[in-house]
């Protein structure tokens, strides 16, 4: 690995001539691969989405979000009217083009146009959403969207003992960065914070894998998937 070093022979970061801030992201609706992601709007996506969330009548997907479950619509109302009130976080909901029914939400936070860092998070997929090229669409659209502004650096930050969302994380293509102790508290209870990240550097080789996997003839008649994205997002970490 290259290294740096000042006048005073001291080592440094690695210079980036010619880095301009990037902009704050524009809310925009972003479009592809069956997925659309449009600026949430309580008054627009609330009935879709209280019907969506309303199919894990065991609260599951609440398990490690601050919020949730709703006891009714008026309560996810309140909760989406505060998401959708303020620039940071930017919240989306995840809609699928066919239909033009949201199933989820998803979010761009701790917004830092100064590092060029940029979190995804308040992933709330309902349980028709978990688990589907739809769901993997819409983490990509967004990624792309982040990275084509000029962000360096992507972050995914989940409850330690949120396993699944750290594999999530993995096979997307983040990289585990470590663990802050006691980091927070949720619900009452002792969070630690798993922190992963994406960078520019790696998106350009992680890009063609998303966009491989994402390709109709990846999947079969019956919808299942030829070659998996863990298996092309290693590949592509793993290059040159």
């Amino acid at each position: 690995m290259q290294t740096w070093q000042n006048d005073l022979g001291q080592p440094v970061g690695e210079p980036l001539p010619g880095w301009t801030m990037p902009a704050f992201p524009p809310q925009q609706t972003l479009s592809g691969f069956g997925c659309r992601l449009e600026p949430l709007n309580p008054a627009r996506h609330s009935n879709d989405l209280w019907q969506a969330f309303s199919a894990d009548t065991e609260g599951r997907m609440w398990g490690y979000l601050t919020v949730g479950p709703f006891a009714s619509q008026a309560e996810l109302d309140q909760w989406l009217r505060l998401l959708a009130s303020k620039p940071d976080p930017q919240p989306y909901a995840i809609v699928d083009a066919e239909t033009g029914k949201a199933h989820g939400v998803i979010c761009y936070l701790r917004i830092a146009p100064e590092s060029a860092s940029i979190e995804v998070g308040w992933v709330t997929f309902s349980p028709r959403l978990q688990q589907t090229t739809l769901a993997t669409a819409a983490q990509f659209l967004l990624m792309r969207n982040a990275f084509a502004l000029g962000y360096r650096r992507y972050e995914w930050k989940c409850n330690a003992l949120n396993l699944p969302s750290h594999k999530a994380a993995e096979r997307l293509g983040f990289t585990f960065e470590g663990i802050f102790r006691q980091a927070t508290i949720n619900k009452g209870r002792n969070r630690d914070t798993t922190w992963l990240s994406m960078l520019d550097k790696e998106w350009v080789r992680l890009e063609p894998a998303y966009l491989q996997w994402l390709d109709a003839n990846n999947f079969d008649a019956d919808g299942r998937q030829r070659i998996s994205l863990s298996d092309l997002t290693r590949a592509a970490l793993a290059a040159d």
